[in-house]
């Protein structure tokens, strides 16, 4: 079970002004900002309980960078939700890497989107139904 998930910046104030935007659709917000030590924290509403998500400055120093083959996918409540998850993304400064639509032929079908985050951190929104 997944308790948690971090991933690198190389601009706390980029990352946060992405994830601020591509995060509200899903329901979660920013839980804290710690612009000292490079990390910020987001929660379902806001609140550090659930899945929580962590930005952080590389420990080792270094500069952040995406996996190849890396992502994090992200449930939404609706299509209409994971199409505004695309669009924000997008608009806060992210990159398209698939628009929102039907992917598969699964039942239910599988309805998703993805965008790179400033840094390069691969983002996938879905809807399954």
């Amino acid at each position: 079970m997944i308790g948690y998930v971090t991933i690198g910046h190389n601009d706390l104030d980029k990352a946060i002004a992405f994830y601020d935007a591509a995060f509200a659709p899903l329901g979660y917000a920013q839980s804290f900002k710690d612009a000292a030590s490079g990390w910020a924290g987001y929660g379902p509403g806001g609140k550090s309980e659930g899945l929580e998500f962590y930005l952080a400055k590389p420990h080792d120093g270094g500069a952040a960078t995406f996996g190849n083959g890396s992502m994090l996918s992200l449930k939404a409540s609706s299509r209409a939700v994971v199409d505004a998850f695309h669009a924000a993304a997008l608009a806060a400064g992210g990159t398209d890497e698939g628009a929102p639509g039907v992917r598969g032929s699964f039942d239910p079908p599988f309805y998703g989107a993805y965008a790179r985050d400033p840094s390069g951190n691969k983002l996938c929104a879905y809807f399954k139904g």
